[in-house]
């Protein structure tokens, strides 16, 4: 992807930056949802067969993307991931009942 590519894809993605040769986010999340998202994302990259650098935190939790398949460049595989990403770790926010 061009440099113009990459900043227009990481318009549509609030939250993503690009750090190089790889797109991040960071998430304020409580521990216990940040595990089962990872989970979440760790199967449904498995389905995809593309995945993401997780960083766990007692209150955040840290994506980052590339392809590394393709020599660690950012490819269109990357902003459909962070998109997959940004909807499951929505869904673990949500606060348990107890």
């Amino acid at each position: 992807m061009t440099d113009e590519e990459i900043a227009a894809a990481l318009a549509e993605l609030p939250g993503w930056t690009r750090e190089g040769d790889e797109i991040t986010r960071t998430y304020e999340i409580r521990y216990h949802a940040a595990v089962a998202a990872i989970v979440t994302i760790a199967d449904r990259s498995r389905r995809i067969q593309h995945h993401a650098d997780l960083d766990l935190r007692i209150d955040s939790l840290r994506a980052a993307i590339t392809t590394h398949d393709a020599g660690h460049v950012l490819t269109l595989a990357d902003f459909d991931l962070a998109q997959r990403i940004d909807a499951i770790v929505a869904a673990h926010q949500a606060l348990p009942l107890d």
